[in-house]
Parts: C-alpha cells; structure tokens; sequence
C-alpha cells in the first residue's frame, strides 16, 4: 500500500473517530478511559498522524459502540445524500495492518441502512493477530467463512483450526486470536450483525 493511499485512509479513520466522539459527547480522557487507548494516542489517530494497528483500532471500535468494520468505512457519520446499495469492486476500500501486514476490504455499501456488514480479509502466512476485547455495549454476532488456506482461531478459551469452505458463528464477547499457522496466505470473509439496541 503506497504512503498515498495510507494517509487517505488515516484521515478517514480520523474523521470518523472525530465524528462518533463528538455525537456520543465524549472528551478524549472519557474515551481514552472506555476504550483503554491512551489520550495520546487517540490524539494522534484524531489528526491523522499515526497508523494505528488492528488491535488498536479494535479497541476504540469497542470505545465507542461500533465495528472496526464500520470504523474503517469512508462513509461520514451523517450521510447528506441517499447511500448507494451498490458498492463496485473498485470502490471498495482496503485497509492494510501496520503491525501484522493483514489486508481487510470493505465490501458492504459504505453508509448503507444494513446491519449486515461483510469484510473480506488476506492473512499472510505465519501472522498472529489477538483482540483483547470483551463484551461490548451491543451485542455483535460474527461469521467467518474460510476461502483459501488454513487459520487457526480462538474465542475466549475455545479454538478452533478453519480450513478452505469452513464457517464459523460466533458472538463477539470475548478475547479473540487469528493465527496462520502456515507457510501459505489465507482468505476468508467475515459477515458482522450489530444488534440495533445497546445491552441492558
């Protein structure tokens, strides 16, 4: 990914975290301490200044109620015009891991009126990638169906070895590890539901 298209997508991730901070009211230190990044850091990621990794972003996801799909979306938080149900190819935006190199593509119309969101993701040979986060404020079920090659994913203390037409559902309400265990790049599409209310 050339330096172009990465300072593109810092600033998409800056505007839509500068967006979903200013609409639920919440200053850095409030979101600092519900996310569990540091304020330097949320500042950095504010002005575009950083490439924050996966599980970073993960973590300020959950901070502030959304998918780190939906965080690294292009679509603004107040869409001005009618969204297209249609996203082409072309326009679908990728957004490569700093830390682990993993590329993810959003495939589902940016700023769509759908719970569904569908991510399609290239994990390079012998890449580990673990997210930390818990529960989160609404439940969010999750289905990953293998493409090509072989990983090795845990939820909480439960793991499981996906290989090629493989699918499986879960909830994301625990610590979760992707690992490639293989000397071989692996795709798989990942389909997110966001239930609509916060839990209670």
């Amino acid at each position: 990914m050339d330096i172009a298209t990465e300072n593109l997508i810092n600033e998409r991730i800056a505007a839509k975290t500068r967006a979903l901070r200013a609409k639920l009211g919440l200053s850095l230190d409030a979101l600092a301490a519900r996310s569990g990044v540091s304020r330097s850091m949320l500042s950095l990621i504010e002005r575009a200044e950083c490439s924050p990794t996966a599980v970073v972003l993960d973590r300020l996801a959950a901070g502030l109620g959304v998918t780190l799909s939906s965080l690294l979306t292009d679509a603004p938080v107040e869409v001005p015009t009618a969204p297209q149900p249609l996203a082409r190819l072309a326009d679908q935006p990728l957004w490569q891991d700093p830390g682990s190199g993993y590329v993810r593509r959003s495939v589902s119309p940016a700023g769509y009126p759908s719970p569904i969101q569908i991510v399609e993701v290239e994990f390079p040979a012998g890449t580990r990638v673990a997210y930390e986060t818990g529960p989160r404020d609404r439940l969010v079920h999750q289905q990953i169906w293998m493409r090509e090659g072989t990983i090795e994913f845990t939820v909480g203390k439960q793991s499981y070895r996906l290989n090629a037409g493989d699918c499986l559902a879960l909830e994301l309400d625990q610590p979760t590890v992707f690992h490639n265990p293989t000397r071989k790049a692996a795709r798989y599409a990942v389909v997110l539901v966001a239930e609509p209310a916060p839990r209670r």
